[in-house]
């Protein structure tokens, strides 16, 4: 099962791309063991269109390219909210079935319909907006949970 984060902007060097990558590097550490990973980082540029909605459907189009055969999941603030093991849980079906997902986190607009439509389940973090650093963070961190819960590791206390 291959994980792959879609996002558009670019993680700017400091805090946030250190908190980042200490959650990728620990799920990418352990992650083969389950079956699962490696998790791979797409980004693509921010529209430059004038209007939102125009630049939500070019960015939708642009992580769309870079789907592949995956299932996608929308980051999306009228997604369904999950606890940590309902996530794990979906991971899991995810992997148990052999199937690929792709996370889309979407611009400062959000996502595209095109983008929209197209996935499998829209995930919120939260009913707070959220910076898209902070939500690269947290997916990732939910992410290497979800692999230690499997694991019965003790980094999940719940």
């Amino acid at each position: 099962m291959k994980i792959s984060l879609l996002a558009v902007g670019r993680l700017k060097s400091g805090a946030e791309q250190t908190q980042f990558n200490r959650y990728f590097d620990l799920f990418n550490a352990s992650a083969r063991n389950l079956a699962m990973g490696p998790m791979a980082v797409f980004e693509i540029p921010e529209g430059r269109h004038e209007s939102a909605a125009e630049r939500k459907e070019a960015e939708a189009h642009e992580l769309l390219k870079r789907l592949g055969p995956a299932r996608l999941v929308a980051l999306d603030e009228n997604g369904q909210s999950v606890t940590s093991y309902e996530f794990t849980a979906m991971v899991s079906r995810l992997r148990d079935e052999a199937l690929d997902v792709a996370f889309a986190i979407g611009g400062p607009d959000g996502h595209g319909e095109a983008l929209k439509n197209a996935a499998h389940f829209k995930l919120s973090l939260g009913k707070m907006t959220l910076p898209h650093g902070l939500v690269r963070i947290v997916l990732a961190e939910q992410l290497y949970r979800a692999m230690t819960i499997l694991q019965g590791h003790p980094y999940h206390r719940a």
